[in-house]
């Protein structure tokens, strides 16, 4: 049986973050269809001993985009430079960034959609036909540079497809949707997950940690690492289902995931809006929560349980999300998500 560290200092939370993110795709749990696209492209690539087509991953947040941007480098046997959109202030910036890359190299942009357009303009090239425009000078004494880049891989993840530009979309050679995972899947990535950082845990333990985890992995392994928390105080070695349902209890997590914000934008939505439609930057000025962390964090998982719809009008609370609060439905509400 494994048994749970009872000293602090052993575990280090962000290299066991590191040790949990899976290095190849035998590891890697779910988004099976992806996982086989991304092989082929692979195999293919290494064949003609040509660095792979640029990709362009996007979903909601905590799916994997970056552990599955970490493997494509490791299958391909390059280097992985990371960053952000918004990192990424100035022209010299991601210049610096291009030319410190070698043949092959994987260049990972976390929130593309970030990007401010001139940085995409310079981006374009770079993409198509590995040049870099640099404009030396000012005013009728400037004057255009051409660099030759290394041939890259750009692999963008972004949790907003539709804010990216058109011509930046289009330059991508494969486009791939992660999608939320099965409990099944959440119930092996804990399991995993659990053998990795030595936490004792049963059958119970595991479905019940995996039924609230959002169907997302980061979240799994976040609920995991604190539960553990909350056992290894009660001096329990093993996370069993009804140690899970105390602690889950106790971090206010319920059966389906919902936190207090999730619950807080649905009540929210009922009470001070009559069940909706509410746009979103109401919604956001009531409950005290940027509109980009509603919309990317708490939104997209309301919706996959189908209790919150989004109509032309706003945001509307569904008959099932009167039903998880408890909270009596008005007879006419149906007409509202119509």
């Amino acid at each position: 049986m494994m048994v749970i560290a009872s000293d602090p200092t052993v575990i280090d939370e962000k290299s066991f973050d590191n040790t949990l993110r899976p290095q190849r795709f035998s590891e890697y749990v779910g988004q099976e269809k992806i996982k086989r696209n991304l092989d082929i492209f692979i195999q293919a690539a290494k064949k003609r001993e040509e660095s792979i087509d640029h990709i362009l991953l996007y979903g909601p947040a905590g799916l994997g985009k970056t552990t599955l941007a970490h493997i494509i480098a490791k299958e391909m046997g390059v280097s992985i430079k990371i960053t952000s959109g918004p990192a990424i202030e100035k022209v010299g910036d991601l210049g610096s960034i291009l030319t410190n890359l070698d043949d092959g190299d994987v260049l990972f942009i976390d929130e593309i959609h970030r990007l401010n357009k001139m940085i995409e303009e310079v981006l374009y090239p770079a993409m198509e036909d590995y040049k870099l425009d640099i404009i030396i000078g000012k005013g009728p004494a400037a004057r255009t540079i051409q660099l030759d880049l290394p041939r890259f891989t750009l692999i963008g993840a972004t949790t907003r497809l539709g804010s990216l530009s058109n011509p930046l979309r289009n330059r991508f050679g494969s486009t791939h949707r992660l999608e939320f995972y099965t409990p099944e899947e959440i119930e092996r990535i804990v399991k995993r997950s659990s053998g990795i950082l030595n936490i004792g845990l049963d059958e119970k333990g595991a479905k019940k940690i995996a039924a609230s985890s959002r169907q997302t992995p980061r979240v799994a392994n976040r609920i995991l690492k604190r539960v553990r928390d909350y056992a290894q105080t009660k001096n329990w070695p093993t996370i069993t289902g009804e140690i899970a349902k105390e602690a889950l209890e106790l971090y206010e997590i319920d059966h389906l995931g919902l936190e207090p914000t999730d619950r807080h934008i649905l009540s929210t939505v009922i009470h001070k809006f009559k069940g909706g439609p509410a746009g979103i930057q109401a919604i956001a000025a009531v409950t005290g929560e940027e509109i980009q962390t509603i919309e990317d964090v708490y939104e997209p998982y309301l919706i996959q349980l189908g209790f919150l719809a989004r109509t032309p009008r706003g945001r509307v609370v569904t008959p099932e999300g009167y039903k998880h609060l408890d909270i009596h439905m008005p007879a006419d509400h149906q007409d509202k998500l119509l």
